[in-house]
């Protein structure tokens, strides 16, 4: 069998480089309109949760007619600071969904949701409330303002890492097939007999215990399971390569075998040398989304 390309600290910086550089420049190009309509969107929302609310004084009383309101409750968890994510409320209110039938049904948990956001109120923003007055104009303009560029930059960037993955696997995935191969329907594999045949792969599946985004059957019969991953700075690159992809991959190593499975990345965005090499010195075969000649090649040579 042939071992998976092990690249030098000298081939790892220069394909860093040209990754850095190739998301620079789709960054510099994208258009300013995703993120300017995203907040138009979001300060419509913002301004009716405090007329519902009347500024949020009236939070208590009428809460259940924003949270009942997909957009509005959206809005609602941007009210603190920093704002708390959908599944981080549930936890703090104790509660086992968000929906409108729940809320209505259960008092208690529309007051401990108010509990929750009220104790971590962004102050600055929403200074009245602290204070028990009403808000001037222009403490309301800005509290809007404010509210909704934060909505708006947490849309768009999230917008951006899911474009990006998804188009690092339909590159990936037109590459398999160029070579030959021909997708097949997910599934979960708790074994090897149960992944795709040679020459077949899937989309996202439970390869063991964890899940991966494409997985190969390879020539040589190895399982191949490839993670897209788009860092968009250095620090973020620690939680999608190493803390995500390198363990993914020391897993199935210790699940399957080393000489059965192949677990690989192709990255794109912005990465640290460090961090590369220490993936890489884990187990993690590395490739990259602006240069995908490498790993066709490897592929291509498992063939009898």
């Amino acid at each position: 069998m042939i071992d998976p390309p092990v690249w030098t600290k000298g081939q790892l910086e220069a394909d860093r480089a040209k990754a850095s550089a190739a998301f620079s420049k789709e960054r510099l190009e994208e258009p300013l309109e995703d993120y300017l309509e995203a907040f138009d969107e979001y300060q419509g929302y913002v301004e009716e949760v405090l007329e519902t609310t009347v500024d949020l004084s009236a939070l208590d009383t009428i809460a259940l007619d924003v949270l009942g309101d997909p957009h509005l409750l959206e809005a609602f968890r941007y009210l603190a600071a920093p704002p708390i994510s959908q599944d981080d409320l549930k936890v703090l209110a104790d509660a086992g969904s968000l929906s409108k039938g729940v809320l209505q049904a259960s008092p208690d948990l529309v007051q401990r949701l108010v509990g929750v956001v009220r104790q971590v109120l962004d102050r600055r923003r929403f200074a009245w409330v602290v204070e028990n007055r009403e808000p001037t104009e222009a403490e309301r303009n800005a509290a809007v303002m404010a509210s909704a560029a934060l909505m708006a930059a947490s849309r768009t960037q999230t917008r951006r890492r899911t474009l990006g993955k998804d188009q690092q696997e339909a590159m990936v995935k037109e590459a398999l097939k160029a070579l030959g191969f021909t997708e097949v329907a997910s599934r979960r594999i708790p074994n090897i007999s149960h992944a795709p045949a040679p020459g077949e792969f899937c989309g996202e599946s439970v390869l063991g215990n964890r899940k991966g985004d494409i997985i190969v059957r390879l020539w040589d019969h190895r399982v191949m399971p490839i993670e897209c991953k788009v860092s968009n700075s250095s620090t973020n690159s620690v939680k999608r390569l190493n803390n995500d992809a390198a363990v993914k991959a020391a897993s199935w190593k210790v699940d399957f075998g080393l000489r059965q499975v192949v677990p690989s990345a192709v990255l794109g965005g912005v990465y640290k040398l460090h961090n590369l090499l220490d993936a890489q010195d884990r187990g993690l075969t590395i490739f990259w989304a602006h240069d995908l000649q490498p790993l066709t090649d490897w592929i291509a040579s498992t063939k009898p």
